[in-house]
């Protein structure tokens, strides 16, 4: 053998050999782990280049391919809408339409004389389009007469609270205007309204308002034609970094509601920030006029601008620091001095009347006001009417809502006006007399009427009709009842031929048991149990709640046509329907109303939110549980779009049919026969009621639609149903 074998030592091949499964698995593990790391850096890598590139489509289709990337759009397409007298802004409407061509975006050129911005305006918010508006100034500051409509529907929906600051967040737009700067207190007015209107109802500026100007001494450009140019190309401009979906970020030197320099925007930017061009710097006026809101709008009673209305419960805690700007500025104050007590004021002041106006409101004298429900410009339109429409036969576009007292007793939380009107428990204001009340009220009501000549959808026939006013629904704002002369004006109405629609909040029984007829007397109910009506209708009177039972005590001695008015606020009053039954029991009204409340938009004066507004299927449950209460009663109308049904008396049901209609020729006989015999020859709700028609009955197809409704019959035509 050979001696050098023996100095070989395989120990450690054979320690190997026999530790061998260890070694595998240590080599398996190691691979394992080096798999795991390759697949969580391949991950990290995918999802940095997903993140570098947000907008591109990720979808993997069925067959095991990607499919091609579709390319988002930011802007689908660009509207110009024009205002001219002359044909300037239709010239240059027609200018900026070929510039836009260039970047092969669809455009549409629109007459705002044929543009109906109550049905088509609130599409924009989700068109992606970008609306350009170039409207004119005609004399006076008055806007053309062919933009005159939409600047009158503009201006209301801004300082209407149902429409809101979100109702056209999305939308995005531009605005010239053209004017002359010889005119100097207003100049460019037109435009800088619609700017300011269309901001104010939450559209995105995407660039600064351009101002033409013809007198060439003043143009900024030499020529109304050369601002034009300039506006045009950093529209032009402004519009291809849109189409990109860029956007700049803000500076930080905003100041609220606007932004200092030029922004971008895309569908998702957040609507805050408002551009402005570098070489345009807005004058303080304007500054003023975006920044500021009325309290009606905002919902921020706790910081009072200098038009706001303080109500006289609401001054304790500032009487003491600011009791004389309070007595300028504010409406109503509780006056501690003797001497001032025995004074009669104006219940309109300064700062109410401005406030009131801005909402839309045609003030008379120093207490009453007029103002055009929407139901009627509805109606003047061919469209449907209010829920009165449906279920007692009111001409909606005949209707004059109005009151003989801005006043009221209450502060309910649901108030639709957040408290901007007075306040108080008794008369102690200056009294116009009845007779100068409605004659104003009908000529600020026809010359409201009068406004809707040749606007686009108002037919001819209605718009005559409506020139005459056939009803009155006194339930405008405040508490008619408190007027002291309500009878004499219940009187005049009657006498031209004017049916009464009176609403009381039930806290007034003495006058209520002396009222006059009506052809209808309502009495609201909006809770059924002490506590509940006072966190509701926060009623000024220490007595609220025997007032209350005594109202309703008094209605049921009325010998015309009565009617419960609930309002259902959730999680607030739907809960007591036993309580409701004994109320109706303690009445006995000829119908009861019950509506969901509407939600009137923020405000510090109430905690209501949209989760207090029933469903409408909510409502007709609450209906049908408390009709099983009420056996006397049932259920004969809905108006699904107000959210409201109707309960009636079985004594207005004859031969199984429904007669909750309204005979107006008849009640104006049967009311003169009464006034002729000083009120010894009275009559009763049966005496002048109408059949029904079955479109307006409870579970009919319809659901409270008036098939006279061009809306319905659209709808009717589309599913091949015949309208009744």
């Amino acid at each position: 053998m050979d001696p050098s074998l023996d100095t070989w030592d395989f120990s450690p091949l054979i320690s190997l050999w026999i530790n061998r499964y260890y070694i595998y698995f240590g080599f398996a593990f190691g691979i394992g782990l080096w798999i795991c790391l390759q697949i969580v850096i391949r991950k990290q890598d995918k999802n940095s280049q997903e993140k570098s590139i947000p907008k591109e489509a990720q979808d993997l289709m069925t067959n095991g391919y990607i499919s091609p990337h579709k390319k988002e759009v930011f802007v689908s397409g660009v509207k110009i809408f024009y205002g001219s007298q002359t044909g300037t802004a239709k010239e240059f409407a027609t200018i900026l339409a070929e510039a836009v061509t260039s970047l092969y975006l669809p455009v549409a050129i629109i007459n705002l004389k044929e543009y109906d911005p109550d049905d088509n305006l609130v599409e924009e918010v989700t068109s992606k389009n970008v609306c350009a508006f170039l409207v004119a100034t005609y004399t006076d500051g008055r806007p053309t007469e062919s933009a005159e409509w939409f600047c009158k529907w503009l201006e209301e929906a801004s300082n209407d609270f149902r429409f809101g600051k979100t109702y056209l967040k999305g939308m995005r737009y531009a605005v010239f205007g053209l004017g002359n700067s010889v005119y100097a207190s207003h100049f460019n007015k037109v435009g800088k309204n619609v700017d300011k209107w269309l901001w104010m109802l939450g559209a995105h500026r995407v660039m600064t308002r351009g101002e033409g100007d013809c007198n060439v001494v003043k143009s900024k450009h030499g020529s109304i034609e050369a601002d034009f140019r300039a506006w045009k190309t950093k529209f032009i401009s402004q519009l291809q970094v849109l189409c990109k979906g860029e956007k700049k970020s803000c500076d930080g030197n905003c100041k609220k509601g606007k932004c200092e320099s030029n922004q971008l925007i895309s569908e998702e930017m957040e609507l805050g920030c408002h551009t402005q061009d570098g070489l345009h710097q807005r004058d303080p006026e304007e500054e003023e006029l975006f920044e500021s809101s009325s309290e009606e709008e905002s919902g921020t009673e706790d910081h009072q601008s200098l038009t706001s209305v303080v109500d006289v419960e609401d001054l304790g805690n500032i009487m003491n620091h600011v009791k004389k700007e309070k007595e300028e500025k504010t409406g109503l104050f509780r006056n501690t001095m003797k001497s001032e007590d025995s004074e009669r004021r104006d219940m309109i002041t300064p700062a109410l009347r401005e406030a009131l106006t801005k909402q839309g409101y045609q003030l008379i004298g120093s207490h009453s006001g007029v103002k055009l429900c929407r139901w009627t410009k509805s109606m003047l339109r061919g469209r449907g009417g209010c829920y009165k429409h449906t279920f007692y036969g009111i001409e909606s576009h005949r209707c004059m809502e109005t009151t003989p007292s801005l006043a009221c007793a209450n502060k309910c939380v649901f108030c639709w006006r957040h408290h901007t009107n007075p306040v108080g428990t008794e008369w102690r204001w200056k009294m116009d007399q009845p007779e100068v009340i409605l004659k104003e009220a009908i000529e600020n009501h026809q010359n409201m009427i009068k406004q809707f000549k040749g606007v686009p959808g108002v037919k001819e026939e209605r718009f005559k009709e409506g020139m005459t006013v056939k009803h009155c629904a006194l339930s405008l704002v405040g508490e008619p009842i408190m007027y002291p002369e309500i009878n004499r004006f219940l009187k005049l109405l009657h006498e031209c031929k004017i049916s009464s629609f009176l609403v009381t909040n039930a806290q007034f029984p003495v006058e209520i048991r002396n009222l006059k007829p009506v052809t209808q007397l309502y009495v609201s109910v909006d809770a059924s149990s002490k506590d509940s009506l006072k966190r509701i209708d926060r009623p000024l009177f220490k007595d609220f709640w025997q007032r209350f039972l005594g109202s309703l005590k008094a209605l049921a001695a009325k010998q015309q046509r009565t009617v419960y008015r609930l309002t259902l606020v959730k999680a607030w009053n739907v809960d007591e329907l036993q309580a409701y039954a004994e109320l109706v029991s303690l009445g006995q009204p000829d119908f009861i109303e019950v509506k969901g409340v509407t939600y009137c938009g923020e405000s510090s004066a109430s905690s209501l939110t949209m989760a207090n507004v029933p469903w409408h299927e909510e409502v007709v449950r609450f209906v049908r549980e408390l009709v099983d209460l009420i056996p006397d009663y049932e259920i004969a109308c809905e108006h699904e779009h107000s959210n409201c049904l109707l309960i009636a008396h079985k004594k207005f049901k004859i031969d199984r049919e429904w007669w909750t209609w309204i005979d107006y020729d008849r009640f104006q006989e049967l009311i003169q026969e009464y006034e002729d015999s000083g009120g010894s020859k009275t009559f009763s709700a049966e005496d002048y009621m109408a059949k029904t028609p079955h479109w307006a009955l409870f579970g009919a197809n319809e659901r409270g639609f008036d098939p006279k409704d061009t809306r319905f019959q659209r709808k009717n035509k589309s599913k091949n149903i015949s309208g009744c």
